[in-house]
């Protein structure tokens, strides 16, 4: 270890793309932690101090070869998180103590599975985790800094970090699975009678509007339906007002040769894909899909449920995906298929008071959540399921930030 020298970074341009993905071969949600995704979030003004995102990436060397790295982030606000941590904020208050800036471990705007250290292979993972958490731990000490918090980690990696012992807080969130359907019809069977009508009465709503939905893979996508991308995505979070949530800058959307590779646009048009009236983002690594923002032109029931939800499915059904993470929030999600699944994130609070309060809560809190998953999961409406029938729903404020 006396070899390694720790350096930390306020921007990930100071580390070579190529030694950072490097490191990334195995990594369960790579196109979230690739050196292009979070570097264009800096570049492009998006995840930036006047954003309330100050990158701060701690990287371990070897002379000049890298080690390992963490994605980290000082925060002045719990925003783009989608774990609400605001009765953190106002505990910290109530005991005098300054909340923000707390730091931050996770790909920003996105909550996605995987958060871990990024590690060589051939390293010694346990050994290296324990050194950057002692070097985490020691720069909250120097800097006053109340909290560090990994967010929606990789379950994999939860247990070195447990081991220093570091708290868990577990939340729930949807989640698709695949396992081996032919075809859409094929998932739909797994659903009782009155939810199969259901499906089938949105989707042929949507047909008879005169609407098909085309998706536009990877390299096929062209500059300009990025950019009408970044048009649906704001008009969607202009829809919501203050609780719209709009982080993602134009420059982002303009990025088509630097992200395109990972992307799939699914465009609901009346004649030309190219020329979408609504269209949905998604992200793909050729095994999993992950739903992003979405926005839409016309006001069509049932449109938002084809172009985030079925349409998307059907493509990962063909494609041979084995997961759809639609993204944060959402109860209609459920009907659809989406089973609850927990997430799990891990704190640090380097004031003793505030860790002793938080810790007698999270045994209770988190038994609540895992009740809550299993009771979640009993309501969706599989055949051989009783209960009610599916009742028509809208998306509600929580789709403004992630579909």
């Amino acid at each position: 270890m006396a070899e390694l020298q720790a350096r930390w970074h306020r921007s990930l341009s100071d580390l070579p793309e190529s030694a950072w993905d490097s490191l990334l071969a195995s990594h369960a949600a790579a196109p979230f932690f690739r050196w292009r995704w979070l570097q264009w979030l800096e570049a492009s003004g998006s995840i930036v101090p006047r954003q309330g995102w100050q990158p701060c990436h701690l990287a371990l060397w070897r002379g000049e070869v890298l080690v390992a790295a963490a994605p980290l982030y000082l925060k002045g606000h719990s925003y783009g998180e989608f774990v609400f941590d605001q009765s953190f904020a106002q505990l910290a208050s109530q005991l005098g103590l300054r909340y923000y800036p707390k730091l931050v471990g996770m790909s920003p705007l996105s909550p996605v599975e995987g958060y871990r250290f990024l590690i060589a292979a051939g390293e010694q993972e346990a050994e290296l985790t324990a050194l950057m958490l002692e070097l985490i731990e020691a720069f909250c000490e120097q800097n006053s800094i109340l909290s560090c918090n990994f967010l929606y980690v990789d379950p994999r990696w939860r247990p070195l970090v447990e081991a220093a012992g570091w708290a868990v807080w577990i939340n729930q969130q949807s989640c698709w699975s695949n396992p081996g359907y032919a075809d859409f019809e094929a998932y739909l069977a797994g659903f009782n009678a009155n939810q199969r009508r259901n499906v089938r009465r949105e989707r042929a709503a949507v047909a008879a509007a005169g609407l098909t939905v085309t998706p536009v893979v990877g390299e096929a996508i062209p500059p300009a339906l990025l950019e009408r991308m970044h048009h649906f995505y704001a008009q969607h979070c202009a829809r919501w007002g203050p609780w719209g949530s709009k982080y993602l800058s134009e420059a982002f959307f303009q990025a088509a040769e630097q992200l395109r590779a990972d992307l799939v646009l699914f465009s609901a048009h009346a004649g030309d894909p190219l020329d979408p009236l609504a269209m949905a983002l998604c992200v793909q690594d050729g095994h999993q899909l992950w739903g992003r923002y979405w926005g839409s032109d016309v006001e069509l029931e049932n449109l938002h449920f084809e172009v985030c939800f079925y349409a998307p499915i059907a493509w990962a059904i063909e494609a041979g995906l084995r997961r759809f993470d639609p993204g944060a929030g959402g109860s209609h999600k459920r009907r659809r298929g989406f089973l609850a699944e927990p997430r799990t994130s891990l704190h640090h609070w380097s004031n003793r008071r505030f860790d002793q309060i938080v810790r007698r809560w999270l045994p209770e809190a988190n038994a609540e959540s895992e009740a809550e998953v299993a009771a979640i999961n009993a309501e969706i409406p599989f055949a051989g399921r009783s209960g009610q029938g599916p009742q028509r729903e809208r998306e509600g404020s929580d789709e403004a930030q992630a579909q």
